[in-house]
C-alpha cells in the first residue's frame, strides 16, 4: 500500500475527521433534475463548500446498495418530490455522506446521485444479485451512465460551479458506471458531447462483461482506480488486467493489499479488519489533491 507523505497529513486527518463525525454532519440539500435518459427525474444530495464559488464539482455514484443507511433502506422503494420516505437526506449511508462532506471543506460541490430510488428501487439490492432481472431498470451499461451525464448538465448549468471543472466518482455498481460513463464519453456517444467529466475516482468496480460496455477499456481523461485484493465480490485480479491495456487518457491502478470490498466503509465490521483502515486512509490523503491537479 502507498504511504501517505508528511505533507499530505493534514489532508489526511481532515478526511478522518469528517469519517468520524458523518453521522452526525448537517443534511446536505435535496435536489431533483433530469436523467439524460429523457423520462426520469432523478434526486441528488447536494453537498457546498463555504463561499460564492464558482467551485469545481464532482458526481457521486452509489453501489448496490443504493446511497442509503441500511438501517432505514429496506422499507424504502420510491423516492420522489412530494413523497414521504425514510430514505433522504437524513439518512444517507455514513460513506456517502463522509465523502460529500469531505469534497465540500475541499472547496469541491459534491452531488450523490439516486439512480435507484426514483425508478422505486431505494431499497438497493443484496450480495449476488446481478443476475436478478429487476436490476435490468438501473443497468450499469445502459442505464446508469444517463444518469451521470443528467447530473453532470445539471451541475455544469449552476452558476457557484466551473462548468469545465466536472469530476466523477463511483463505488462498487456505481464505479463500473463510472467507467462506463468515461467510455461513452471517450467514443462519442454521451448524451451532451460537448460536456465532459475532468477525471474520474474508481473504487472497487465489477470489471467484468455484464459490468462493462467493453473490455476494451478506453478513455479520453485521467481515471484513478482504487482495488482491495482480499475483495470477495467482485475480483480485483480481472480489473486489474482489463485496465492494465486501458488506451487513451492515464488509467492509474491501486491495489490495498488485505482490503476487502467496500473498504471505505465506516461500519465496525468492515473496519475491523486492519487492510479496511490503512486503505480509505490513503486513499482519502491522496484524492483531492489528485483532482487539485486536473486542468480544465
Amino acid at each position: 500500500m502507498p504511504h501517505a507523505p508528511r505533507s499530505i497529513a493534514r489532508v489526511l486527518a481532515l478526511g478522518l475527521t469528517l469519517w468520524a463525525t458523518a453521522a452526525v454532519a448537517g443534511s446536505p440539500r435535496t435536489e431533483h433534475f433530469s436523467s439524460a435518459d429523457g423520462r426520469t427525474e432523478l434526486v441528488g444530495y447536494l453537498f457546498e463548500p463555504a463561499g460564492p464559488g464558482p467551485h469545481p464539482a464532482i458526481v457521486l455514484l452509489h453501489g448496490r446498495a443504493g446511497p442509503y443507511s441500511a438501517n432505514v433502506n429496506r422499507d424504502c422503494a420510491l423516492v420522489a418530490p412530494g413523497r414521504e420516505s425514510p430514505c433522504n437526506a437524513s439518512t444517507l449511508s455514513r460513506r456517502h455522506r463522509m465523502w460529500g462532506e469531505y469534497w465540500a471543506a475541499h472547496g469541491i460541490v459534491a452531488l450523490l446521485v439516486d439512480s435507484f430510488g426514483p425508478r422505486g428501487r431505494a431499497h438497493g439490492y443484496g450480495r449476488f444479485t446481478h443476475g436478478d432481472p429487476e436490476r435490468e431498470a438501473v443497468d450499469e451499461r445502459t442505464v446508469r451512465p444517463l444518469d451521470a451525464e443528467g447530473a453532470l448538465a445539471w451541475l455544469a448549468a449552476r452558476h457557484d460551479v466551473q462548468p469545465d471543472r466536472v469530476m466523477l466518482q463511483g463505488w462498487s455498481n456505481g464505479a463500473s458506471t463510472a467507467l462506463n460513463t468515461m467510455m461513452r464519453q471517450a467514443d462519442g456517444s454521451a448524451a451532451d458531447k460537448p460536456r465532459r467529466f475532468r477525471a474520474a475516482l474508481v473504487f472497487y468496480p465489477g470489471c467484468g462483461p455484464r459490468a462493462l460496455l467493453s473490455r476494451r477499456v478506453a478513455v479520453d481523461a485521467p481515471v484513478w482506480v482504487f482495488l482491495g485484493s482480499a475483495d470477495e465480490e467482485v475480483s480485483p485480479t480481472v480489473c486489474a488486467e482489463v485496465l492494465a491495456h486501458a488506451a487513451g487518457a492515464a488509467v492509474s491502478v491501486t491495489t490495498y493489499p488485505g482490503a476487502t470490498h467496500d473498504f471505505d466503509d465506516p461500519g465496525a465490521e468492515r473496519q475491523s479488519v486492519a487492510a479496511n483502515r490503512a486503505a480509505p486512509a490513503d486513499a482519502l490523503a491522496r484524492a483531492a489533491g489528485l483532482l487539485d491537479g486536473v486542468a480544465p
